[in-house]
């Protein structure tokens, strides 16, 4: 199962983040998880929010560039090992992982954000093992 992701290219600039998350709290957008990789001349921050769509609306009407994605939200049991054993499942089926980064929600399991190189193989291979997904309806009652 996937979820919908808001990627926004930013400005490496003082305030240009503040800016984003402006923008995004005006328009009743709220952030899940984030993650914010850096050049010396430009950002790219990932968001899991509450209405990426919405979200990517109101920061092109600022000027900003952003685009949705989907993404794989992968449930983890509290256990030493978890995702490393995940990561090597998903490995053993010739998919690549683009990126990674967590995601902190109130629930009984951790939970990771995931971008592979085919997501749909990926969301067969972790169903079939009976590892668990956020659907985009869990996702939206956070």
């Amino acid at each position: 199962m996937t979820v919908k992701q808001l990627s926004v290219f930013i400005e490496n600039r003082r305030g240009r983040l503040g800016e984003v998350l402006h923008f995004l709290k005006e328009n009743h957008v709220s952030i899940l998880s984030m993650s914010l990789a850096d050049t010396s001349e430009f950002g790219l921050l990932r968001l899991i929010v509450n209405d990426p769509e919405k979200g990517c609306r109101a920061l092109e009407k600022e000027g900003f560039m952003g685009t949705v994605t989907d993404v794989i939200i992968i449930k983890l049991p509290h256990v030493a090992g978890a995702l490393q054993g995940i990561l090597e499942l998903i490995s053993e089926n010739d998919i690549d992982i683009e990126y990674a980064y967590g995601l902190s929600v109130e629930a009984e399991d951790a939970t990771i954000v995931v971008k592979t190189s085919q997501i749909e193989k990926a969301c067969a291979v972790l169903k079939e093992n009976g590892i668990g997904t956020m659907s985009p309806e869990e996702l939206s009652k956070l």
